[in-house]
């Protein structure tokens, strides 16, 4: 398995359905299925959509599935009060760390809450239930020497770190553009400056352009030709792209490298330990429902 991917969808899951059954629950409870409090949400052509209809739309597209997840909520909230448990703002933040630490940089981090349509605080607010169920079966997860080593041998390939280099770069739309830079540069104008006065990559103008550390899956074709061939400190000439017309600077070289046991113990031991976690979680959740008194009433049928 992918832990990555795994810590990923640990956090996603979660904090999807938390997030849907939070909007409508907040602005479409079932108290406005009444006339009195049935109001416009919105109007076509002079026709109102009323909040029934949304309730009941809403309700039908997934409520029960959210219902499921709030119902699993309250059951590991309640179990956590009786084990004594606390999850405090120390607690969210590592975890938060650890979901930041899944993707590549913080600008993969951002895209993929805006992707969700999720802010910072949306997330954490719904890391609650799990960091939670975390704390409940943690004392049940053991990681052993021999597990982390069958993990390291098993996986070694995936483990090992490609040559990689540090760039930045400066993108424009035509081939005049990127000469009239190169020329600039040439004169001895600074590339960091440029790129902040003429790129248009929004999101790396500020920074100078800086990409950070990229291998060479990251890189168009054209652009790893000529990227990986630069010594550091060397600067491409106009490259032809998918979006237009890039000029790179290489400010860092790694070459490729294959990581120790050692050097890798504590990553594998917390990528065991999430994989334990959530085999653990939906077993025990499945338990404690069977011990549970659940009266769901979007399910029974008058």
């Amino acid at each position: 398995m992918n832990i990555k991917h795994a810590d990923r969808k640990w956090v996603w899951a979660s904090s999807l359905l938390t997030i849907a059954l939070i909007v409508y629950a907040i602005f479409y409870p079932p108290v406005l299925k009444t006339a009195a409090a049935d109001k416009a949400v919105a109007k076509v052509n002079g026709v109102n959509i009323s909040s029934t209809q949304l309730y009941e739309a809403m309700l039908a597209g997934g409520g029960a599935q959210t219902l499921d997840s709030l119902i699993s909520n309250e059951i590991i909230n309640q179990e956590g009060k009786k084990a004594g448990l606390q999850v405090t703002e120390a607690d969210i933040n590592e975890e938060l760390a650890s979901v930041k630490g899944s993707y590549g940089s913080e600008d993969e981090f951002q895209q993929a809450l805006t992707s969700y349509g999720m802010t910072l605080n949306d997330l954490k607010k719904s890391m609650q239930s799990q960091v939670l169920l975390k704390k409940i079966l943690m004392p049940q997860v053991t990681i052993t020497d021999e597990e982390i080593k069958k993990y390291y041998n098993d996986n070694l390939e995936s483990l090992k770190a490609p040559e990689q280099v540090q760039a930045s770069h400066i993108s424009v739309n035509t081939k005049e553009d990127a000469d009239a830079i190169l020329a600039s540069l040439k004169a001895g104008g600074d590339f960091a400056a440029i790129a902040k006065e003429k790129s248009l990559d929004t999101a790396t103008k500020d920074k100078g352009g800086d990409l950070g550390y990229m291998s060479s899956e990251k890189l168009e074709q054209a652009e790893e030709a000529s990227v990986f061939a630069l010594p550091v400190g060397g600067i491409s000439d106009a490259i032809k792209t998918s979006t237009g017309y890039d000029i790179m600077k290489v400010t860092d070289h790694k070459p490729a490298s294959t990581p120790t046991l050692n050097e890798k113990k504590e990553d594998i031991k917390k990528s065991l330990t999430q994989q334990k976690l959530a085999t653990l979680s939906s077993t025990w959740l499945q338990q404690k429902r069977s011990e549970s008194t659940v009266e769901n009433y979007l399910t029974t049928k008058a």
